[in-house]
């Protein structure tokens, strides 16, 4: 009887034990439970929208960004932009999908210093965050990212006058082909472009706007080249291949500078088709602006407000 009494109380006594034991191990694991680490934090969504996907610039901004996204870790990153060229309306419809799909940061290569003003406004009061990267809006961003449109613009203007001039060129007439009236860095080429000709015996004519397409943009260039123009600045990649285009069908007369740098330019320039083009460089505009980012997103302070990525002459003896 006394056995069975011992027996009893030592079982109770280990049961008490192990429910004590169990009590405790819970207490100290649910904490660990309920607190997110780090790699359990929701990762941050950032959205590049440009301004076409075809371009090779933007191809190259897209590198970037996605190159310094994998290296940073903790960001969702998406490009997009409008399908069909150049269009104000469908770039603001990216930006609004983006807001829609929860968007934490926008790099926006603007379409205009105007358009999309009210849909940053917008975007901004629902607590997005907005960096530009080669072409801002007339809104107030963290950073931009971009080619110091203005200087390069003159650079290009100054080659064209000294590829002239290498030919005994002293005068005559030049055609610009720029994108539209809207696009801030354009605008900013072609301002740089003519003052490089003031005081000079040339005679800049009135701009044509290819927006940006081949084809519209090689016809404008072949009707200059019919105008007896001996120059003609194209203000982009797809405006640089129409001038190259035109040129080469004309037998190669007429000097060719333009800005942005593809396999199409590239070809065009070892055909001397193109005397140069202003080569920006729109891998570091995405893989800084991404790295700027990942700063605000993190709640730090980014330094430099205007960040000039630079832009180098590439001609037929570039290596």
């Amino acid at each position: 009887m006394k056995k069975s009494k011992l027996v009893s109380i030592i079982l109770c006594l280990v049961l008490g034990a192990a429910l004590l034991l169990s009590s405790c191990s819970s207490s100290n694991t649910t904490p660990a439970t309920t607190t997110p680490t780090e790699s359990a934090k929701k990762p941050f969504k950032v959205f590049l929208i440009t301004m076409d996907l075809m371009d090779q610039h933007w191809v190259s901004v897209d590198k970037g960004c996605k190159a310094a996204a994998a290296e940073l870790g903790n960001i969702d990153y998406v490009w997009n932009a409008p399908t069909n060229g150049k269009d104000d309306a469908a770039q603001i419809e990216c930006i609004n999908n983006a807001v829609a799909d929860g968007a934490n940061l926008i790099l926006l290569a603007s379409n205009g210093p105007d358009t999309q003003v009210a849909t940053l406004k917008e975007a901004a009061a629902q607590g997005v965050k907005v960096i530009y990267v080669d072409s801002p809006a007339n809104f107030d961003a963290l950073q931009t990212l971009a080619t110091d449109n203005t200087a390069a613009g003159k650079t290009a203007g100054e080659q064209m006058i000294a590829g002239l001039k290498a030919k005994g060129v002293e005068k005559g007439k030049i055609g610009i082909v720029n994108v539209n009236a809207a696009t801030t860095s354009t605008v900013l080429r072609e301002k740089g472009f003519r003052a490089a000709f003031e005081g000079t015996g040339f005679e800049i004519l009135e701009t044509q706007y290819g927006e940006g397409q081949v084809d519209k943009s090689q016809q404008i260039a072949t009707n200059y080249i019919t105008e007896g123009c001996v120059g003609i600045f194209g203000t982009n990649e797809g405006g640089t291949v129409g001038v190259g285009n035109a040129i080469a069908e004309a037998g190669g007369k007429v000097v060719g500078v333009g800005f942005d740098k593809s396999d199409a330019v590239l070809q065009h320039i070892k055909s001397a088709n193109l005397l140069c083009t202003m080569a920006q460089n729109p891998y570091v505009m995405g893989y800084e602006g991404m790295k700027s980012a990942k700063v605000a997103l993190d709640g730090g302070t980014i330094s430099q407000k205007n960040y000039d990525t630079g832009v180098s002459v590439i001609d037929i003896n570039t290596k």
